[in-house]
């Protein structure tokens, strides 16, 4: 076979002649044939890495063409289809056929089996909408961005770990300058304070308690000195129950496992005894040391681990103590404080802010271990005394009336007593007696801590006729000529009402009625008042509210509310039953007969006693005028015919004196049951008659055997009385008691 050279014109077709064929085109370069002579001998097949390689340079030139702009070509004008003549057809035949034929040769080249292309589907021609020729630019070609590959951190750059180091230590030291500067600069006084009070231990400096004591001085109450005896377990622990057995011993109320206990606890602190006197802190201190002389002998010479522990590890801290040096006088009306130091019932728990004053402070340095560091900085406030009470009271009178109630109590086998002297001008209380009693050095109860004479409200029974008569007497219904028929009973809207002993109709002047103690008398003139007019002289009275002392727990008694009572009330209150009481009450009601109709209210508290030796006089409400000086020395004269021979009582006459007084004896509602059954018996009185200085009222609460306020309240008034008036030296006036009737006649009229 010849070999043919691309550039060589092509052969022509038979038949043909020269000249009458198509014009010769440019000779294209041929591709080499599997029959040339020249090809290359048969490759090895291709390597995976060339494979790749050559991929990537494909891609890249394809990049690189697609990225390079391309030129704009202009279509070419559309020739009308020249007919092919036959040499022409033949030569397109042949290069179909060879181009046919060169996928073969390629395989037989490379030893590889070349696939079929697809059949390609028949597109069929749509008519395109030629668009009219515009004359713009043509667009650019968008240029494609060609990914970068990834910025990879570069490792070891010491000069960037340099840069961070420095920032970081730069912003760490400006934390600490500004801090530097905010503790010496802005505000460095606060700071140091902090720091102080975080070292600092602070401790309470008590006030002294005011004290309490009589008109005269004598002390009632007073602080004294004491200890609380603190120990520190650390310490206390190995020698426990040594120190628990000396403690026992010397303290009352202290039981060995408890403070074995106490002593053998964890922590630094704990109080073992409250309010033990400096002398039994003495005596314990001496035995302690008595007690280390012999181990401090065995451990000489030893070494420190092999040392037996001395009794150490008690310690003491101020607790002062309220102390009553006088015992049980007036101790239910002084009243006592509790273990803090607050009082707990009395004029202690009434008055207490004034008495308590204010604590101070004091605050040291310490170190580590608590313990103060000498000159180092401390504060102190200086703590305030509490202001002392100087009381109305006389002590010697009132210690003689606490006895002589106390007998009388015990005689007539009574739950309890109660004596009040008042002063009649100034309405000073100069004794408040009450039994039971207790000592407040003593162990006690919350029952001990009452006071009968305030707290307790019992129906007063005919003492309350001297406050009927003088109401009746200034409103101008009675006098001292007054004469009445009385019956044995009397009909009150279906109730019947008698008198304390039988008897027919009697004719009974006003004097007798008082004399006798009449209730039907009572009532029967207590008619002639409207009910809203006799309320009126009750309150004025001072019933029904309170006495003004402030005293705590202090009842107001019982008085039926408004002024439109049935007529069964006003009749019962008339002579001393349906209204209640409590001592001081119905003293003061009774003392403004004797203070000429004018009212007093009750006083306690005289005085008080500042820190600085001052006195402040206690003010207490003005005194008020209830009824005329008139209707209050006809209601005396009355009250005279009482204690004379034919009178309830003349167990109460003092030899000397004019005395004018009043009985009582009335049921008393029996607790829980609504129903009366116990009885209050009762004298109320005061002398000189003619001219009184002192009231004084008893009253016994469920006396046993014969009953009766001349019989059993009688004497005690005599003996009280006649005390203050010596005591006081109240000269007699020299009055003969007056020659009062009774009774009276037909003829009298």
């Amino acid at each position: 076979m010849t070999d043919r050279r691309g550039n060589e014109p092509p052969p022509r077709k038979r038949g043909t002649a020269p000249g009458r064929e198509n014009p010769p085109r440019k000779a294209q370069p041929r591709r080499p044939s599997a029959t040339d002579s020249t090809r290359a001998a048969p490759q090895r097949p291709e390597s995976t890495r060339e494979r790749l390689l050559r991929k990537a340079r494909e891609e890249q030139q394809r990049s690189a063409e697609a990225a390079a702009p391309r030129p704009v070509k202009k279509a070419p004008a559309k020739k009308a289809p020249a007919k092919k003549s036959p040499a022409r057809k033949t030569a397109a035949k042949k290069a179909a056929a060879k181009k046919a034929a060169a996928p073969r040769r390629q395989a037989a080249a490379t030893g590889r089996p070349v696939k079929k292309a697809a059949a390609k589907r028949p597109v069929k021609k749509t008519a395109v909408k030629k668009r009219p020729p515009q004359n713009r630019p043509q667009p650019r070609p968008k240029k494609r961005k060609v990914k970068k590959p990834p910025r990879m951190l570069r490792l070891g750059r010491p000069a960037l770990r340099l840069r961070l180091t420095f920032g970081v230590m730069a912003f760490v030291l400006s934390l600490f300058a500004g801090r530097l500067v905010l503790l010496q600069g802005v505000d460095p006084d606060s700071y140091a304070q902090a720091a102080t009070k975080e070292n600092a231990r602070s401790f309470i400096l008590q006030a002294d308690r005011g004290t309490i004591e009589d008109r005269n001085g004598v002390q009632l109450a007073v602080t004294e000195d004491a200890v609380a005896i603190t120990a520190d377990p650390q310490q206390t622990k190995p020698v426990a129950q040594q120190l628990a057995a000396i403690l026992a011993a010397k303290v009352p109320g202290t039981k060995t496992a408890d403070l074995v206990k106490a002593m053998s606890g964890p922590g630094r602190y704990v109080r073992l005894a409250r309010h033990v006197s400096p002398t039994v802190w003495s005596s314990i201190q001496a035995e302690l040391k008595a007690a280390n002389v012999p181990i401090a002998e065995q451990n000489k010479g030893k070494v420190k681990e092999q040392q037996a522990p001395l009794l150490a590890g008690l310690y003491t801290e101020s607790d002062p103590i309220r102390s009553h040096p006088n015992g049980s006088i007036a101790a239910s009306l002084v009243g006592v404080t509790g273990s803090d130091g607050k009082g707990q019932s009395g004029l202690e728990y009434g008055l207490n802010d004034k008495l308590s004053g204010t604590d101070g402070k004091a605050v040291y340095e310490v170190d580590a271990k608590g313990n103060q560091i000498p000159n180092a900085k401390h504060t102190v406030t200086e703590p305030k005394p509490g202001v002392g009470l100087q009381l109305t009271l006389d002590n010697d009178l009132q210690y003689f009336a606490e006895k002589r109630i106390q007998q009388a109590v015990q005689q007539y086998h009574a739950s309890a007593g109660t004596v009040v002297v008042m002063d009649v001008r100034s309405g000073e209380l100069v004794a408040l007696a009450n039994y039971p009693s207790f000592d407040p050095n003593k162990p006690y109860t919350s029952k001990d801590l009452k006071n009968p004479g305030l707290e307790r409200s019992f129906e007063p029974g005919s003492v309350q006729k001297v406050v009927t008569m003088a109401a009746l007497a200034d409103a101008g219904k009675i006098d001292l000529s007054t004469k009445i028929q009385v019956p044995g009973t009397i009909d009150v809207q279906r109730r019947t009402i008698k008198d304390h002993w039988s008897h027919g109709l009697m004719n009974l002047t006003v004097s007798g009625i008082i004399a006798k103690s009449s209730n039907v008398g009572t009532i029967l003139l207590s008619h002639r008042m409207p009910i809203p007019q006799f309320v009126k002289y009750l309150h004025d009275f001072g019933f029904g509210e309170p006495t003004g002392l402030n005293f705590p727990g202090e009842t107001n008694g019982r008085l039926a509310p408004g002024d439109e009572w049935p007529e069964i009330t006003r009749s019962n209150v008339a002579f001393g039953q349906g209204l209640s009481v409590n001592a001081v009450q119905e003293t003061a009601a009774v003392n403004a007969v004797a203070n000429g109709g004018v009212y007093v209210p009750p006083k306690l508290v005289r005085n008080y006693l500042n820190a600085d030796g001052s006195v402040t006089p206690n003010k207490t409400a003005p005194p008020r005028r209830v009824v005329s000086e008139k209707a209050a020395k006809e209601v005396t004269t009355m009250m005279e015919s009482v204690t004379a021979k034919k009178g309830t009582a003349p167990q109460a006459s003092i030899d000397g004196y004019l005395v004018a007084g009043k009985t009582g004896t009335a049921q008393q509602v029996v607790p829980g049951t609504g129903k009366y059954g116990n009885w209050a018996t009762s004298f109320a009185g005061f002398a000189p008659a003619d001219n009184p200085r002192f009231v004084t009222y008893v009253v016994l609460h469920d006396p046993q055997g014969a009953r009766g306020g001349g019989l059993q309240g009688g004497p005690v008034f005599r003996d009280v009385m006649s005390y203050a008036l010596q005591k006081y030296v109240v000269p007699p006036t020299g009055a003969a008691q007056p020659n009062i009737p009774l009774t009276w006649s037909a003829s009298d009229r």
